[in-house]
């Protein structure tokens, strides 16, 4: 069957110039000549793709976004946004809402079709994230007296690629919700007033991000990005609270999920302020190996390590020179290999 693309747009020379390229290559296609009636066709159609401007009359974009978001057989439709701004705000507005890429004007037609391309293929693929990335919450789901909200919540779920590098959200953006890790890995860091990063945190596959400022602040209060080529989706802080105020058993997990993550800090805090260069570094290996599930070898680069360290680049290296020197490290390219566990977490202060 032919995948259905609808296109959203004011301007009629480009509305049906994507038209007629999509067309001809292939593709079933429905135009729509503002944001109105492109979100009454895309919840009648309901395409396999969207491609929508940003500013147009009725409703523009983000609104439109925001309606096919909140219904739960358009959540999952993959959105590009095609507009001629390419300022940083306008994409991490698109992209905190949900939006799978952008699309910016005037594009070829390669670019056209490489991006619709790439977004069905990460479409077939989000199948097995659901039955495999999600298993975690539809496992704790099952646990629950009462599931069917938290089974709810989960089926309306959007799963969002993240590339090496991107930033997920800044420090003081507004809270959005809580964030899963499906696959990959995301760090959490913070800026010092000197420019210095704080790496506060990494999680993997299974673990979930912005707890804290999801349920208790109304800001982030560290910046999130990938480390890795990475998929997470978020559950919306609103949809959230209410589950909590509604179920006891799932509050408390959230509730251990925080007391973690505060014991974790406070953790760090004391390795920053009291201990030396050689342990502080020691027990940072020791918990970089306990987040990869206890395996002795892992990949960090020296400015991650010296950032969740609090040390400096050229320190961290002198120290794992002589950590390779006593033999309790072997490094080869990125990667450290922990010879001995037990000197690690014995190294004297």
């Amino acid at each position: 069957m032919k995948k259905k693309i609808l296109i959203i747009e004011d301007n009629e020379d480009i509305r049906e110039g994507t038209a007629e390229i999509l067309g001809l290559a292939g593709y079933e296609v429905e135009t729509a000549v503002n944001g109105k009636l492109g979100a009454d066709k895309a919840q009648k159609y309901l395409p396999d793709l969207i491609i929508c401007d940003i500013m147009m009359p009725e409703l523009d974009g983000y609104g439109v976004l925001y309606l096919l978001n909140k219904n739960p057989e358009t959540a999952n439709i993959p959105f590009i946004f095609l507009t001629a701004k390419a300022e940083r705000a306008d994409m991490r507005k698109g992209m905190e809402m949900g939006a799978d890429d952008y699309l910016i004007k005037p594009f070829d037609d390669m670019e056209l079709l490489n991006a619709i391309e790439s977004r069905l293929n990460k479409k077939q693929k989000q199948e097995e994230f659901y039955t495999k990335g999600l298993k975690n919450l539809e496992d704790f789901a099952s646990q629950v007296e009462d599931k069917q909200d938290l089974k709810s919540l989960i089926s309306q779920k959007k799963i969002r690629q993240v590339k090496k590098g991107q930033i997920i959200y800044y420090d003081q953006d507004h809270a959005q919700g809580i964030y899963l890790v499906l696959e990959g890995k995301i760090k959490t860091v913070k800026l010092s007033e000197d420019g210095r990063e704080l790496l506060t945190g990494i999680y993997h596959t299974d673990e979930y991000f912005g707890v804290h400022d999801a349920l208790i602040s109304q800001l982030h209060t560290e910046t999130a990005e990938a480390m890795e080529n990475s998929s997470i989706c978020m559950l919306h802080k609103d949809q959230v609270n209410a589950l909590l105020n509604n179920n006891t058993a799932v509050a408390m997990q959230f509730i251990q999920l925080l007391s973690a993550h505060i014991h974790q800090k406070e953790e760090q805090l004391v390795q920053l302020a009291y201990h030396s260069v050689r342990k502080r570094l020691a027990e940072t290996l020791m918990r970089i190996r306990e987040v990869n599930k206890n395996q002795d070898i892992f990949k960090i680069s020296r400015d991650d390590l010296a950032a969740m360290a609090g040390m400096a680049t050229e320190t961290v290296s002198r120290t794992l020179s002589d950590f390779k020197e006593e033999k309790l490290i072997e490094k080869k390219g990125g990667e450290i290999h922990i010879l001995d566990v037990n000197r690690l977490k014995n190294m004297k202060n």
